[in-house]
């Protein structure tokens, strides 16, 4: 049967679904994605290493602001989600007309949203590296990249919105395609700037929002003219005036996660603060690690988007053991794949880390930090996987405050206690406990309390 067959069946209550069935529709949704997600990070390598051949600083000062350009990515998506898990919930319940209203709503409220971001990135930008505590020889570099990222949050909250309520519809396809144009577009518009135009820093920022222009400008393209579901030629009327029962379904589901991404990137800020004062070397070995550490647990996002399209449309159908169902073989699935990744990233720790500097420092000290964080793999899938399961359910507030307990609690206090006499090394250690508690938390919480309910 093709995809779009197995998620009629979703839709439709008197079917049945065999297990078989469910796994391949898991995968369907799944392998796009994932594609998309490692791609994406493929594109994080690269740009790492061509920032990496630059010079140790330059790598510096990207990183350092990395942590505050998730704060204000996970802010944005978080309010996407708010519309596009609503989506979902519609196109289950076979609503397509009052899904495409939720859309266009969503682009109303999402662009307004996104230019205030922007202008808070834009005011805060001169001052951020030294908040953070930077030696004063990459707080110009840094404020320079965070800048021009800072202008590219109109385009990352539109991209989002519309790539979410694709995919919550089912039509994995286009933002997958898209996502890995991006990466491709990124490397290329990268490389231009950076070394053919010999724009340094600069040219790395340039690179990934022109990327951004194009991605966004075929996403929205694709969302409101061609999706068969929510293309906007099927309604004679188009009114985009945000109503109050959208917005307050978007506050129940969007504003923990927003605030949830906000305060837990705020202690990605905090643990880089930590980290600062370490120096170069260490910067760039945390800011290369993640990058790397990311070939792992994208492959988790990618089941994750999968979960949430088929928990969200399962509520929306009122099916509650096939939402369960849905839940545990995405949750399994995801927790294979990383502990898989896991292993590799152990092993060949040093030659990944070598693709992205020739720092022969740099390059021991993330390879240290690499296999520290190897063993945290599976316990980091089922957090992520389980968190998406329960944000395609609607219910985010509990889910939420796990996150914030999990990575303030324990997370930033073994840091805080661990740095002083184990640097960097101590900082990772912190991390990789914290994941595996996280995702035990979570794990419990989905036998216990995933139950089909109202939003909140």
């Amino acid at each position: 049967m093709t995809k779009d067959q197995l998620l009629e069946m979703v839709r439709d209550s008197s079917r049945t679904m065999t297990l078989r069935q469910k796994l391949t529709l898991v995968a369907m949704l799944s392998m796009p994605a994932m594609i998309a997600q490692l791609s994406s990070v493929v594109m994080q390598i690269i740009d790492a290493s061509m920032l990496g051949h630059l010079g140790t600083h330059e790598a510096a000062a990207v990183g350092l602001v990395s942590t505050t350009i998730w704060l204000f990515g996970g802010v944005t998506s978080g309010l996407a989600t708010g519309f596009y898990v609503q989506v979902a919930h519609k196109i289950g319940a076979n609503d397509a007309k009052r899904a495409r209203s939720i859309v266009r709503q969503g682009m109303s409220c999402g662009l307004a949203f996104g230019c205030m971001m922007m202008l808070i990135g834009l005011l805060i930008a001169p001052h951020l590296p030294k908040w953070l505590g930077a030696d004063e020889i990459i707080c110009g570099d840094a404020t320079l990249y965070f800048s021009v990222v800072a202008l590219a949050m109109p385009l990352l909250m539109m991209n989002n919105l519309a790539a979410g309520s694709l995919r919550c519809s089912g039509n994995v396809k286009t933002p997958s395609v898209l996502g890995v144009m991006m990466c491709v577009l990124d490397v290329l518009f990268n490389y231009l700037f950076i070394f053919v135009m010999d724009m340094g820093v600069l040219g790395a920022a340039l690179g990934t929002l022109l990327a951004y222009v194009v991605t966004m400008s075929l996403m929205v393209y694709g969302l409101v003219a061609k999706d068969k579901n929510l293309r906007f030629s099927l309604d004679a009327v188009q009114k985009f005036r945000p109503h109050w029962d959208t917005l307050s379904n978007v506050m129940k589901i969007g504003t923990p996660i927003s605030l949830e991404r906000g305060v837990m990137s705020g202690a990605q800020v905090a643990i880089s603060g930590i980290i600062a004062p370490m120096g170069s070397v260490a910067i760039a070995a945390n800011t290369f690690g993640v990058n790397v550490e990311s070939l792992c647990y994208m492959p988790g996002y990618g089941v994750a988007e999968a979960a949430t399209t088929l928990v969200g449309q399962s509520m929306g159908a009122r099916r509650q053991e096939l939402m369960r169902s849905f839940a545990w073989i995405s949750v399994l699935l995801g927790m294979a794949i990383m502990a898989l990744m896991g292993v590799v990233m152990w092993v060949f720790a040093p030659e990944m880390m070598g693709i992205v500097t020739s720092d022969a420092e740099v390059i021991s000290l993330g390879t240290d930090i690499l296999r520290i964080e190897a063993w945290a793999e599976p316990g980091f899938a089922a957090a992520i996987v389980t968190y998406s399961v329960f944000v395609g359910a609607g219910r985010t507030l509990g889910s939420s405050v796990l996150n914030l307990a999990s990575i303030w609690g324990v997370r930033l206090t073994l840091a805080l206690l661990f740095a002083p006499t184990m640097g960097l090394h101590g900082v990772w250690i912190a991390m990789a406990i914290e994941l595996t508690f996280r995702g035990i938390a979570f794990l419990l919480r989905l036998k216990f309390r995933l139950k089909l309910r109202d939003n909140g």
